[in-house]
């Protein structure tokens, strides 16, 4: 009988894979199949850990990240009572903030009111001297190499990991957050960005190859990713840490310099930021005016918009809307990307099992940074078969919180800190005091901690029985309350689906989103029909910010523009196009049947050479190589009659030529 390939093809694969097989279990002491796992374990660990990278920085001269020391003050390590004893000067807000000079920022946390000083409030004329200084900068760190900047990432990293402590001190008494979700929320987030952008940030700003099209087969077409120069920063007061870092980060591995105006909420943190900075620059040899901090209210803010070359804003959508009017009156049009908050969906179906560990879930996604947060779910979307179960349980374990100052003498035990924002404080009242008017119940909380006097302090609060008509279902809460949205049972499993993505999406934000399903694709289905910026299956949707490959950001009222991931970097720096003839002998020139002047047969030249490359079929193609052919050819004989034309003079200029003649 004939042998075919396939059979020939198996016997050698056969024989191949007992051998490899074979050699494995005699050196290694494995089978083929373990000895495959592990080397693609041990290939991933290679490249998460970007260890090639390293050899090669190494090599460049850049050894092992320099350890850096940024001493603190006794109020930047502080935890538990002062050591005096004595009370300290308590600020009085709603007194002081009105009336406070606007040549300085006060500066006080926000758990118990201490006065912690005041910072410099810039106006325009130091904002653009800050400016001038980091584009003198930005200029000679455009042509660093990818190994310093790698250098200069692995000195913040370093920075960061010897100085958790400090770092979540000085955030937690500048916003008032507990410890945990300092080290959440502050620091693992930018050490993830640290090591993403260390490991794989060069690959996406090197030159890109693409196809050059038929026309250019001759040529080469890249796209080159060119610093903007100057980034101008303004970010919020709800993580005063990763809000500087996150920016800096991306803006100075892209190789531009970058200003941060940080909110006059959260001014106080600045002081020990500045430092840190400044000291990790100088020790991985960036020029110390590469980053730089501002401080002070709307006119720093407004003369960085108006002089910087790109701006990127988190904040609301009322001041955002006001940072691209100043965008569009700077003397050249600044770009901007807005990250404006949401109003995150989190979607939990009929099948899923409210257990412990989805309400443990929902519970650190409502409360974490008691809820201040861009990407956090403000509306728990839960169908009728679960609701009530879903509502005692979460109920329940919210209840149980402690809520107090996150650096007082029992910081460990608590569970919720204070709010930063005082105006925030009202917004949550009214929007609680409007809900109920309007048919919720108030399961727990809903109203300013009276325990706590002494700080900014709101009940961590769940609603129930939320509807669209309430303000809360429309309107950013950004705050510790926990909002639940019935799916009514009507219909088959398609009608409530139907009916848990419309609510989803009957908001003008579209930032971030989830889904909780027992079926995981069920899950995903409605995933995809989410009205938002980034979805994660089965999980909170902050999720997607702790992968750092991806782009942050969303449509609709939540802004435009990304940060993280390749989207990130490239949105800070200019796409230029660049087209090379692939040999240096290659000289354009120009096919006589389309030359000056014309000839006539520019027409028929060009249809054949678009049938010719673009035609449909081999039909077309060969109709229009001989139309090409056949305007190619004529043009030699008609340019030199026209040649023979511009010498010889016209009819009337002989006869007046003659009649010249004659007269003389």
């Amino acid at each position: 009988e004939a042998v075919t390939l396939e059979q020939v093809a198996m016997v050698s694969l056969t024989g191949l894979s007992e051998a490899l097989d074979s050699f494995c279990i005699q050196y290694l002491g494995l089978g083929s199949l373990p000895c495959l796992l592990a080397l693609l374990v041990l290939r991933w660990v290679w490249q998460s850990l970007g260890i090639s990278q390293q050899l090669v920085d190494l090599l460049a001269g850049f050894a092992s990240p320099p350890k850096v020391c940024v001493p603190p003050t006794e109020l930047e390590c502080r935890r538990g009572d002062p050591a005096s004893g004595e009370p300290c000067r308590k600020f009085k807000y709603a007194a002081e903030w009105p009336s406070w000079p606007k040549t300085s920022v006060p500066c006080w946390d926000p758990a118990t009111s201490e006065f912690l000083g005041e910072v410099p409030a810039l106006d325009e004329n130091m904002v653009v001297q800050m400016v001038d200084r980091a584009r003198k900068a930005q200029r000679s760190w455009q042509s660093s190499s990818f190994a310093q900047r790698r250098h200069l990432m692995r000195t913040i990293h370093r920075f960061v990991l010897d100085n958790m402590e400090t770092i979540c001190t000085v955030a937690c008494r500048d916003s008032g957050k507990t410890v945990i979700d300092a080290m959440v929320g502050e620091l693992t987030v930018t050490l993830e960005k640290l090591r993403w952008t260390a490991a794989y940030g060069e690959q996406y700003l090197q030159p890109e190859y693409r196809d050059s099209g038929l026309m250019n087969l001759h040529k080469t077409s890249r796209v080159e990713w060119v610093p903007v120069g100057v980034v101008g920063a303004i970010v919020p007061w709800n993580y005063p840490f990763h809000n500087v870092f996150n920016p800096l980060i991306a803006a100075v591995f892209s190789g531009n310099a970058i200003v941060i105006k940080v909110s006059e909420f959260s001014a106080w943190s600045s002081i020990y930021l500045g430092r840190a900075i400044r000291a990790c620059l100088e020790a991985a040899g960036a020029p110390p005016d590469l980053v730089q901090l501002a401080t002070g209210y709307g006119e720093a803010g407004r003369a960085l918009v108006e002089n910087s070359d790109k701006v990127i804003f988190v904040g609301s959508v009322a001041v955002g809307r006001k940072v691209m009017e100043s965008a569009s009156k700077a003397p050249i049009l600044t770009p901007v990307i807005l990250e404006l908050g949401g109003k995150d969906p989190f979607v939990v179906c009929d099948d899923a099992q409210v257990d412990e560990a989805l309400t443990q879930l929902v519970v650190r996604g409502a409360f974490q940074n008691m809820g201040q947060n861009c990407a956090g779910p403000e509306r728990f979307i839960v169908y009728d078969a679960i609701y009530d179960d879903f509502c005692t349980k979460v109920s329940g374990l919210v209840r149980g919180l402690r809520q107090g100052p996150p650096l007082g003498a029992d910081y460990q035990a608590v569970d919720c800190g204070a709010c930063v924002h005082p105006p925030s404080l009202e917004n949550y009242q009214k929007l609680v005091d409007d809900a109920v008017a309007k048919g919720a119940r108030v399961l727990c909380g809903g109203q300013r901690s009276a325990s706590l006097p002494d700080g900014q302090f709101f009940e961590p609060t769940v609603l129930a029985d939320v509807t669209e008509k309430m303000l809360i279902a429309q309107e950013e809460t950004f705050g510790p309350i926990l909002s639940i949205f019935r799916v009514h049972a009507k219909g088959g499993q398609a009608a409530q689906d139907d009916e848990a993505v419309r609510l989803a999406n009957a908001c003008r934000f579209a930032l971030s989103s989830c889904a909780h399903s027992a079926d995981d694709a069920r899950a995903a289905r409605l995933c995809s029909r989410f009205e938002a910026g980034m979805a994660s299956v089965n999980d909170i949707e902050g999720t997607t910010y702790l992968s750092q490959s991806l782009p942050f950001g969303g449509f609709k009222d939540s802004g435009f523009g990304r940060f993280a991931g390749p989207e990130g970097l490239r949105g800070l720096c200019h796409e230029r196009a660049i087209v090379r003839n692939r040999a240096s002998f290659l000289r354009p020139s120009i096919p006589p049947a389309i030359a000056y002047p014309a000839n006539g047969q520019g027409e028929a030249f060009c249809r054949g050479l678009n049938l010719l490359l673009y035609g449909m079929g081999p039909l077309q193609r060969l109709q229009g190589l001989c139309g090409l052919i056949g305007a190619a050819m004529v043009p030699a004989a008609g340019r030199a009659d026209s040649a023979d034309a511009k010498k010889r003079p016209a009819a009337g200029q002989e006869q007046s030529a003659d009649a010249k003649k004659k007269k003389t």
